[in-house]
């Protein structure tokens, strides 16, 4: 197998990406000789040598043996990416999918993760749900974060929200979508997506702490104008 590797995400980093931001590189493969291998939840972990040097790759949950050759395609970059699985945060990491192993499965995923809140047995609609407003500082509901996107961009939130939708173990997060009564449809204002490494179930109301981030574009046509990267999760 040809070793092929463009470290594209090293060039946009100082192009002035934020951290945290996934970004999806131009080239549509890496390849090269695996050095460790980290099994973890529904993901493999990587440590590759390439000819451009050593880098870190994660893909579905597969049996790959150290010193194989192997090439994920459809590569995402995610920076300042943290594994709560394997207790450590990863500077630059690529999730891609394993090659001959059956499809794009990143692209399922994520078509899954972004889905609309509808079709999910027993989900409630974001127009039925109502929780009351969290409280302390930073304090918001999903409407107050939407249509105040601009000024809490990169700013800590505080929200309680009952679970609409929610799909785990996609690219290393668990994908949240939170409604609590505010905002409409017909705007786009009462269902926020959240992203976190903890656990819940549809239906939950839980509080999340967190951090709005905006303009985030996942690849294959999945963008959000506003979601929330969530620090805490819990059943409140």
């Amino acid at each position: 197998m040809k070793l092929f590797l463009v470290i594209v995400a090293m060039v946009w980093a100082g192009a002035g990406y934020a951290a945290d931001q996934p970004a999806a590189v131009p080239a549509s493969s890496l390849s090269g000789k695996v050095l460790e291998v980290k099994h973890a939840d529904s993901y493999t972990y990587l440590r590759l040598k390439t000819k451009d040097g050593e880098m870190w790759a994660a893909t579905s949950r597969a049996a790959i043996a150290k010193g194989a050759e192997v090439q994920l395609d459809h590569v995402m970059v995610m920076t300042n990416f943290q594994s709560k699985a394997l207790n450590r945060k990863f500077d630059q990491i690529v999730f891609g999918d394993l090659a001959g192993a059956g499809g794009s499965t990143r692209s399922a995923d994520m078509a899954a993760a972004h889905a609309g809140v509808q079709g999910m047995p027993g989900a409630p609609a974001a127009a039925e749900v109502k929780v009351a407003k969290a409280t302390g500082a930073n304090a918001r509901t999903v409407a107050e974060v939407i249509t105040g996107k601009t000024t809490l961009k990169d700013k800590p939130v505080l929200i309680r929200g009952k679970v609409v939708k929610y799909n785990p173990g996609i690219l290393g997060r668990n994908w949240i979508h939170l409604a609590d009564g505010t905002g409409t449809a017909a705007a786009r204002t009462n269902d926020v997506l959240v992203t976190s490494s903890g656990e819940t179930k549809v239906g939950a109301v839980v509080l999340v702490k967190g951090t709005v981030r905006t303009d985030q574009d996942f690849g294959a046509g999945y963008a959000y104008p506003v979601m929330i990267e969530a620090t805490e999760l819990s059943g409140k």
